[in-house]
């Protein structure tokens, strides 16, 4: 080969790696109009390159384009069929344009979804993604568009061999909208003793706000603090005091734990524990200490209509 045409086809991959690689970082830095651009600029000269193509459908994904996000994922499932993950992305893409549109609209898509994640399942046997999101289809479908608890469970058994957390979870997932909550907070239960993990505990968390149970959402926060040592912890049993309108001296004891320890890490903004605070004194029927709160709430955020709503309750003590 001609030496001068093996150094122009280096440099040429080596631009190309380059020219992803950046598109790869505006996405990680969410500058995601940045990486779309990238991508388009890059795909004109060399359209068949798949990475190029799956970056740039990642960048509309951000950006929640759904027309322009399947499109790109498509044209990847075209041109690599048996790509577990392109089938996967596709399938996904699908699923979130039809939960944008009318329920109507969305049947003639949902056909289209399960069969880009049954393909992803089927080309990839440890795929606990695709697993995970056939369990949440069969789940949210109703059995006249092909829902099915059942076919649900048998991907949540699938999922249990490649992983017993995951398996837990989807098991407790199914079961809770089967309405079986006695089997959903057994399973949910061996999420965490197999896990641990602060997923788990928030999954048992939602779950029994969602069962209108919250003393026993603060005893699993508790433990779930004693074993992982978070900040988040406090808030979150914060909240829930404050949204059920019990245990109030531990709800601010915990608020004001979490605001003496605070750093960014930790997720939530202090002004929402300054509104939950301020939840707390309404309860308390403490309204001057109530309004302090409610101001430094919308002091830090002031475009929160919440936090204004809340002051005209206080107000009205």
């Amino acid at each position: 080969m001609n030496k001068y045409l093996l150094i122009f086809l280096i440099s040429s991959i080596g631009f190309s790696q380059a020219s992803i690689e950046k598109a790869e970082a505006f996405i990680v830095k969410k500058e995601f109009k940045n990486a779309q651009n990238e991508m388009t600029t890059f795909l004109k000269n060399k359209p068949e390159d798949k990475r190029a193509i799956e970056v740039l459908g990642d960048a509309y994904v951000h950006q929640k384009k759904w027309d322009e996000t399947i499109e790109q994922y498509k044209t990847l499932t075209i041109k690599q069929p048996n790509s577990a993950n392109y089938q996967y992305k596709y399938g996904g893409a699908l699923g979130m344009k039809a939960l944008s549109i009318s329920k109507l609209k969305a049947i003639g898509i949902i056909g289209d979804v399960k069969t880009a994640f049954l393909k992803a399942a089927e080309l990839d046997p440890k795929h606990i993604d695709a697993r995970w999101a056939l369990v949440e289809l069969y789940v949210s479908l109703p059995g006249i568009v092909g829902g099915s608890f059942s076919k649900a469970l048998k991907y949540a058994e699938e999922l249990q061999k490649l992983s017993k957390v995951d398996g837990y979870l989807a098991k407790g997932y199914v079961f809770e909208y089967d309405d079986e909550p006695e089997l959903a907070e057994k399973y949910y239960k061996q999420a965490i003793q197999v896990g641990g993990s602060v997923t788990c505990y928030e999954k048992l968390t939602n779950f029994y706000d969602r069962q209108n149970e919250p003393e026993k959402a603060i005893g699993n926060l508790e433990d779930a603090q004693k074993e992982l040592q978070r900040n988040a912890m406090h808030y979150q049993i914060g909240k829930v005091c404050a949204d059920y309108n019990l245990q109030l001296d531990k709800g601010e004891k915990c608020l004001k734990a979490y605001l003496s320890h605070y750093s960014s890490k930790d997720g939530v903004p202090k002004a929402w524990a300054y509104y939950r605070m301020a939840q707390i004194y309404k309860h308390k029927k403490e309204k001057t200490e109530a309004l302090k709160w409610i101001d430094k709430a919308i002091s830090d955020l002031p475009e929160i209509d919440v936090f204004k709503e809340e002051r005209l309750t206080i107000s009205g003590l």
